[in-house]
């Protein structure tokens, strides 16, 4: 198997070290400081809980995700927490299987990654250890109530809820869907935008599902499975080696609009709501005792990322949170992290007010386009998941029987498949570094001599 290049920790001289702080220790607040301290700068993380703790349950990897997390020396730590699955299954409501993907076949187009499923604990507690190993600091109970930022640009002011002020070059709000620095950059009121749709999350110990000749396949032959009904679909995925099943059912949202975003799920509800499916789901909800409810938001795009200081700026869920439909909403965020640590890693001198601009600028045209789209996309997955009976659901299983462009089975839609699962960070900065390159090239050239031309591009490369 191919591996993927690990980066290694660049070493700077101070007066080119930034101190920057991450608001948020979530898996993308933790993605940044990895990649910021192996760019060679101070990094230090403010967490407003007083515990780490990842909450949810599990989370897919996809072959992008991977790439990336294996670059930051974190692959044989995850590969003892991972579950690698064989196949995903698209299903109808009533169980029957419409098409499958073969996992190992759809990541041998891009060389040395792969399909994972963890645990959010597991992924959550690698990124930390990895993110102090590289001698980032994590301080928790640090709740942020502003970012002020210097009009020169040299950096920002962080005011806590306690009332200490810290002082920082660089401030990346990284804290989630219901981001406080969101609304601050925005400078007014920015709540996520109601789905429709909420999700019941739920944890099963395999212990009984072994003695269950139905269910005995969901633990020993490790898949994904995708059921796809009117108004609502499923999704189900082993976890530690088959010691957990991950069940996640989509369904209409009826949470208070006012009310919080997280709720206990009443069992017999849940069960009611799948009693005509594919006899295994019942039989599969008869072994949970308690759930909880999910309501499921996103954030539309924003104009600018960046404030125009060039010192504050978001990433992952802050700014762009998908519906979990392309299992793409972690991975997003974890390229944001890899994407600024890429660009803060070869800028010479990133201290320099102008430079740190432009590489926001730079991160947000790394981004924003792909992130919108991706957004995009998740929307059109609700849509092709929650067909009713009747010609269109019966199109929709057509073009996924055939494979053609555009189908519901999105990691091997050929429209969108290479593009979402075969990403390469470096490539993507390379892109914008040289088109940057090249427009500072055409400002300067017209002054200089044909002699200093060459000089003059060297110059104006190092310094980006």
């Amino acid at each position: 198997m191919v591996s993927i290049p690990l980066k290694q920790k660049r070493e700077r001289e101070s007066s080119t070290q930034l101190n920057i702080t991450i608001v948020g220790a979530g898996l993308g607040g933790l993605g940044a400081a990895i990649s910021l301290s192996l760019a060679g700068h101070n990094v230090t993380v403010l967490e407003a809980t007083q515990t780490l703790c990842e909450v949810g349950a599990g989370i897919q990897v996809l072959p992008n995700s991977s790439r990336v997390l294996q670059s930051w020396g974190l692959g044989p730590r995850l590969e003892t927490h991972c579950t690698s699955p064989s196949h995903v299954n698209m299903l109808g409501w009533k169980g029957n299987l419409i098409s499958s993907m073969n996992f190992a076949e759809s990541a041998a187009k891009y060389p040395g990654t792969c399909y994972w499923d963890f645990h959010r604990a597991n992924l959550h507690n690698a990124l930390v250890e990895r993110a102090l190993e590289l001698g980032a600091k994590v301080r928790l109970g640090c709740r942020v109530t502003d970012v002020r930022c210097d009009k020169d640009g040299i950096g920002a002011s962080i005011d806590l809820v306690n009332g200490e002020v810290i002082a920082t070059d660089l401030v990346i709000g990284a804290d989630g869907i219901n981001s406080k620095l969101r609304e601050v950059m925005l400078g007014k009121a920015d709540p996520p935008t109601l789905t429709g749709d909420l999700a019941f999350r739920l944890l099963l110990s395999t212990k009984d599902m072994l003695k269950d000749p139905v269910l005995r396949d969901f633990v020993e032959k490790p898949q994904v499975n995708y059921w796809m009904g009117p108004d609502k679909h499923a999704v189900n995925y082993v976890l530690r080696g088959g010691e957990l099943l991950n069940m996640v059912l989509l369904v209409p949202d009826d949470m208070p609009q006012d009310g919080p975003s997280t709720l206990a799920g009443d069992v017999t509800e849940m069960q009611a709501l799948f009693e005509d499916w594919d006899p295994r789901i019942p039989k599969l909800l008869a072994l949970s005792e308690s759930v909880y409810k999910w309501r499921l938001c996103i954030r539309k795009g924003m104009e600018r990322w960046s404030h125009p200081s060039g010192s504050f700026t978001l990433l992952g869920d802050a700014v762009h949170a998908t519906l979990p439909y392309l299992a793409s909403g972690a991975g997003m965020a974890l390229e944001d992290a890899a994407v600024l640590g890429e660009l803060f890693g070869r800028s010479e001198n990133p201290r320099v007010p102008e430079e740190k601009r432009l590489l926001l600028q730079m991160y947000e045209e790394c981004r924003k386009p792909r992130t919108e789209r991706v957004v995009e996309r998740g929307n059109t997955q609700q849509w092709l998941y929650h067909l009713h009976d009747g010609p269109e659901q019966q199109e929709r299983d057509r073009i996924m029987k055939a494979m053609e462009a555009g189908e519901a089975l999105a990691w091997r839609d050929k429209s969108l498949s290479d593009w979402l699962l075969g990403y390469n960070v470096e490539d993507d900065v390379a892109r914008v570094w040289s088109k940057q390159s090249m427009k500072m090239m055409k400002e300067v050239a017209p002054a200089l001599s044909d002699t200093n031309a060459f000089d003059a591009e060297t110059r104006i490369t190092s310094n980006l």
